[in-house]
């Protein structure tokens, strides 16, 4: 009986320090949208090659999302591209390189239909949770995160304790409760971009964490490396840069016609002047993404 009790009582420990284990692997907004979820119902079907389906909601890494009476999730993009939503990611070219080297070449050639839904209304987060889910058991994802130091291009204030004129905190704007079609982005959470003027590129933001901000400028920047945001700056913040493409361009054509004349600033220059960073190259510790197995889901 003794030893009985003795094998049961380690049996429940070990549980216990499993379970223990896999929530200490979730992340803080895992673990904020309430940890593993599933979809109620969920069908999977490939796609003919060149055809593309527009998602119901941006697929990004930031909270632009608006639920509906039983929160649906319709899509049609690449196994590389839901694990990007699932886990909440923007890669850097670095860290797409990483999780591109295991991984079978449909996982980013193929694409994939998938209509889901909710059993009720939920959060961004909570669908993540569930494609994370939905991955695990159709596609047979396995991945690992592993950090390495890495070279970054570190987002600092170009002046300490100094914004740029196009850089607020979100309090001292508009609210998210509506959209404000008088300001850009009307709505909050987006990435936003637009054509503003001859050859001039406007984008911007609201209520977003200058961690979110810096992934959105890793895009326009084009940096190599994962940009990392050591500004100091919390909370949510607004922001517009204004930017010439031709003349952030890093070389010219070898074509005899002479290149356009930029009509604007340059990304760095529009970075410094209208929202006081700059960028710095460094190094940090960096998450890189490995998919370790996956398989073709089977259609229904």
């Amino acid at each position: 009986m003794r030893i009985l009790t003795a094998i049961l009582a380690l049996f429940a420990f070990t549980a216990s320090s499993l379970g223990q284990t896999a929530t200490s692997t979730l992340r803080d907004w895992e673990k904020a949208a309430g940890g593993p979820q599933q979809f109620e119902v969920a069908s999977i079907h490939l796609l003919p090659p060149g055809v593309f389906k527009p998602p119901n909601f941006p697929l990004s890494n930031d909270d632009s999302y608006t639920p509906g009476p039983n929160s649906e999730f319709n899509a049609a993009f690449s196994l590389v591209a839901y694990v990007q939503f699932a886990y909440k990611l923007r890669l850097s070219p670095d860290q797409m390189k990483t999780m591109l080297a295991a991984a079978p070449k449909w996982a980013s050639s193929d694409n994939f239909e998938i209509h889901a839904k909710a059993a009720a209304p939920v959060s961004k987060d909570q669908l993540r949770l569930m494609v994370q889910a939905m991955l695990a058991d159709r596609f047979k994802l396995a991945i690992h995160f592993e950090s390495h130091d890495s070279p970054v291009s570190a987002l600092t204030l170009a002046k300490p304790g100094k914004l740029g004129p196009n850089l607020h905190p979100h309090s001292e704007g508009p609210s998210c409760d509506q959209p404000h079609p008088e300001v850009f982005p009307p709505n909050c959470y987006m990435d936003v971009r637009a054509p503003a003027g001859e050859g001039i590129i406007k984008e911007g933001s609201r209520n977003n964490s200058m961690e979110v901000i810096s992934h959105i400028l890793t895009a326009i920047g084009r940096q190599d490396h994962p940009l990392v945001d050591q500004t100091g700056l919390k909370g949510n913040y607004d922001f517009i840069i204004e930017w010439s493409p031709a003349a952030s361009a890093v070389s010219v054509s070898d074509s005899a016609a002479a290149p356009p004349t930029p009509t604007g600033p340059s990304f760095l220059e529009a970075l410094q002047e209208q929202l006081g960073m700059k960028i710095v190259a460094s190094h940090a510790p960096i998450e890189f993404i490995v998919i370790d197995h996956a398989e073709r889901p089977s259609e229904n």
